[in-house]
């Protein structure tokens, strides 16, 4: 009896605190990284990180004056050297710990290394960047952060910068139309295509910025954002009418900024500008940014008077994206597919979006016309997102690099109600004016009245 008290007293808070842990690494990660996992994987960092830099082939062999050191002060065996540590940095996902490179290394020796010392340290992931020549800096995520997203409280953002998701990285994913000026986004049926759209516009809606929309599903996915739009248009036939508007105020901004540009020739350089950034504050025009969602809609004809208008709107989309960036016009194109078998000029506009996002798509195809000619070994990555896994993405630019990304949930009676708050800071651009959608009016209602009417008798 003795006995089995003794184990009850032991094992019942040993098998609670072991439960305990297992639950909140379940449910709550974050919290058991903190109290858990730091700590743990801290001590194997520094116990090991000798012997595992040496494993991962890291070290170099010391310089003479140290071999001459160590031989002269003690009778240890002269070991490589690896890269310089310096202080460990912990945060609520991870660890960040900068290494100074040997004579000799490179931090792609370090990158290829990443995976060996992820399982060394027994952390979720390792991520390593350049800081400056000769310096590195070893991001370690302990958790799968994409799981369930939690924003960072201090997140980059500024003027037409909105950081729109978070990266498997545990940074924020940033959409910079300064830039990045054109993206196409893709994705399929309830891949959270549209929740990404929804954190763009909401993050737009505060700034002082024309938001304009083409909505060919008739306007089912930005038609609750009527309140903070300049312009809708929810069919090809209103599209065919838009575009032109548009290409004709970026010829005036043109006009505008050839204007400045012809002033006395005693101006100094600084003065000069061959964008609408370059102007004077009173004298810029408001940047405009385009949302084009099912941008397949806009190819799509069934007689030759269609195609007539498709070749029209797509040769206008193209000019907006070739020579908008310098106007302030930024579009924002958003589909299931976009590929050569759309039609003609279809190739061309999805050369000039420089960003690109998938989503979970239906075919590895889909995914090749997003990333393939950017990014080949990101086609793969995107082609492995799982249905249970919507708003998870694959985002990447002309420079190369991608990483998974993923949104967090917001509803749409949520960025709606943002979009009406922001109702005020919809710029006056006359040209718009024809296109602007109308905003129904929310019934007020009136309060019953605390005390009951009596009537009166005589």
């Amino acid at each position: 009896m003795t006995d089995l008290t003794t184990l009850l007293e032991v094992g019942g808070p040993l098998a609670a605190l072991g439960g305990g842990a297992a639950y909140t690494r379940a449910r709550h990660p974050g919290l058991y990284w903190s109290t858990v996992g730091l700590p743990i994987s801290t001590a194997r960092l520094l116990g090991s990180y000798g012997s595992v830099m040496d494993a991962c082939g890291l070290t170099v062999a010391p310089s003479r004056l140290r071999v001459l050191a160590v031989k002269a002060t003690t009778n240890r065996e002269v070991r490589p050297v690896p890269p310089r540590r310096g202080l460990i940095r912990p945060t609520s996902t991870g660890l960040r710990i900068r290494l100074r490179l040997a004579p000799g290394q490179e931090p792609a020796d370090v990158a290829a290394s990443a995976e060996r010392l992820r399982h060394a340290w027994g952390v979720h992931a390792v991520y390593v960047t350049t800081i400056k020549p000769g310096v590195v800096e070893l991001r370690l995520v302990g958790f799968d952060v994409l799981r369930r997203v939690r924003m960072p409280r201090k997140v980059g953002g500024g003027y037409l910068s909105i950081p729109v998701a978070l990266r498997e990285d545990a940074m924020p994913f940033v959409r910079d139309y300064r830039t990045i000026p054109h993206q196409l986004t893709l994705g399929a049926t309830l891949s959270g295509k549209s929740m990404y759209l929804r954190h763009l516009i909401t993050g737009l809606a505060p700034q002082q910025v024309a938001l304009v929309g083409i909505d060919c599903k008739r306007g089912v996915e930005l038609a609750p954002f009527a309140a903070r739009l300049s312009a809708l248009a929810t069919d090809p036939e209103q599209a065919a009418e838009l575009l032109p508007v548009l290409v004709k105020e970026m010829e005036d901004r043109y006009d505008l900024i050839k204007a400045r540009q012809g002033i006395a020739p005693d101006t100094p350089d600084e003065e000069i500008t061959s964008d609408i950034w370059g102007l004077p504050e009173h004298q810029r025009p408001t940047p405009i940014v385009l949302f084009v969602d099912e941008v397949a809609e806009l190819f799509l004809t069934a007689t030759k008077k269609d195609e007539e208008r498709r070749d029209e709107m797509v040769t206008q989309l193209i000019r907006l994206a070739q020579l908008g960036r310098a106007a302030g016009i930024y579009l924002e194109v958003c589909g299931q597919r976009f590929g050569a078998e759309l039609g003609k000029g279809a190739t061309m506009l999805r050369a000039q979006l420089t960003g690109r996002v998938c989503h979970r798509v239906n075919d590895e195809a889909s995914a090749k016309m997003a990333l393939g000619d950017i990014a080949p070994e990101a086609v793969m990555a995107a082609c492995a997102i799982a249905p249970e896994q919507p708003g998870l993405a694959v985002a990447g630019d002309t420079s190369g690099g991608w990483s998974r990304i993923r949104t967090s949930y917001l509803s749409l009676s949520d960025a709606a109600e943002i979009c009406r708050e922001s109702a005020h800071l919809v710029p006056d651009l006359p040209a718009l004016q024809p296109f602007r959608p109308a905003v129904p009016v929310r019934p007020v209602e009136v309060p019953a009245p605390v005390v009951k009417p009596r009537p009166v008798t005589d």
